[in-house]
């Protein structure tokens, strides 16, 4: 690894959607920055490499060659694609549940690049949850199977967005919850698990993002916190004592506050980042001041991985190349980049 190139796997996700479009897109303007490595099918990134820019190179690495000589080497005009053959020909925002393994697939050499220390960091495109299902092979998302792979007991998602006309500094915002249905949430607050959460973020804006000592501010479960346990106990019976341990512990920890006013200026000038309780709770407010430009960061992983804020826009992608705006692609490559060469 060197630090002022790092090495960043990028998983081109689902073929029939923008994925395969925006990873070369951002891969070939950042190869100056970073050396960007891609996984896919590397003879239909090829043609469509011809079709975005005749001028983008790629040279393609059998799974065999990379791991009997690893990671060969690159000049600044070309990208490295580890080739994970498709099993069926691809149409531009047509699912085909016979590509499913071969996604999954780009995922499990990533995190087996970076444990052979052949890359720095992992970068995801947006997959589609239901061809992986429809494969017959059970899958929740990235952040739970990257979790189960690196047998990593708990994670944290996390929403960040660099400061813009609608946000005046850097935010972020962690989910105690991921994708649960929202009757199931309620009952997946709980101390153990929401302390540990807090312990992740910590831990992890420190050692990835440079942060001393980050403020974490709390949002509660209920409409008003539940205003005393007149809207519901969670905050009296989970949040509020986790929050008080960790406090007791050293973490700077505060809340909880209302969701529905936790987001203004004068609670985020001086936080680093909201613990929200679930999906929906936390991410419309980040994805409003950021969508497209946001990127999805896991915690609490052995590994640094980030990834788009965005879906496999299947619709853009029956139009052609052109349409597909690879802006949070970039911000993501640039972000893992950063977070590498924090940890030295």
């Amino acid at each position: 690894m060197s630090l002022l190139c790092p090495v960043i796997a990028v998983t081109v996700g689902e073929p029939a959607g923008i994925g395969p479009e925006i990873s070369l897109r951002a891969a070939w303007q950042l190869r100056a920055e970073v050396r960007p490595v891609l996984l896919g099918d590397a003879a239909y990134l090829a043609m469509l490499a011809s079709e975005i820019d005749p001028a983008i190179r790629l040279m393609g690495v059998s799974q065999q060659a990379l791991r009997y000589s690893g990671l060969p080497g690159c000049g600044k005009d070309q990208l490295t694609v580890i080739d994970c053959p498709l099993d069926a020909h691809v149409f531009a925002g047509q699912l085909d549940r016979r590509n499913g393994r071969a996604v999954l697939q780009t995922l499990d050499v990533a995190i087996e690049s970076v444990q052979q220390h052949w890359c720095d960091a992992i970068v995801t495109a947006p997959l589609q949850k239901s061809t992986i299902n429809d494969a017959g092979i059970p899958f929740t998302g990235h952040t739970e199977y990257l979790a189960q792979q690196t047998h990593t007991a708990q994670v944290v998602m996390m929403l960040a967005c660099e400061a813009s006309d609608r946000v005046p500094q850097t935010l972020r915002v962690a989910l105690a919850t991921t994708h649960l249905p929202l009757k199931d949430v309620p009952a997946a607050i709980q101390f153990d698990t929401l302390l540990k959460t807090l312990q992740i973020i910590e831990h992890d804006l420190q050692t990835k993002c440079g942060i001393a000592k980050p403020r974490i501010l709390v949002a509660g479960l209920n409409p008003h916190a539940g205003e005393n346990g007149y809207l519901g106990r969670e905050e009296i019976d989970v949040i509020i004592p986790v929050i008080q341990h960790a406090q007791s512990l050293g973490l700077d920890v505060r809340g909880p506050y209302p969701a529905d006013t936790l987001f203004q200026q004068k609670y985020l000038q001086d936080a680093d980042c909201v613990l929200a309780m679930y999906h929906d709770q936390g991410l419309p407010v980040l994805k409003y001041a950021s969508f497209g430009l946001g990127v999805n960061i896991t915690l609490g992983l052995p590994l640094i991985r980030t990834s788009v804020d965005h879906g496999t826009a299947l619709d853009l992608a029956q139009q052609g190349v052109g349409h597909a705006d690879a802006g949070s692609m970039g911000v993501a490559i640039r972000i893992a980049a950063d977070m590498v060469r924090r940890q030295g």
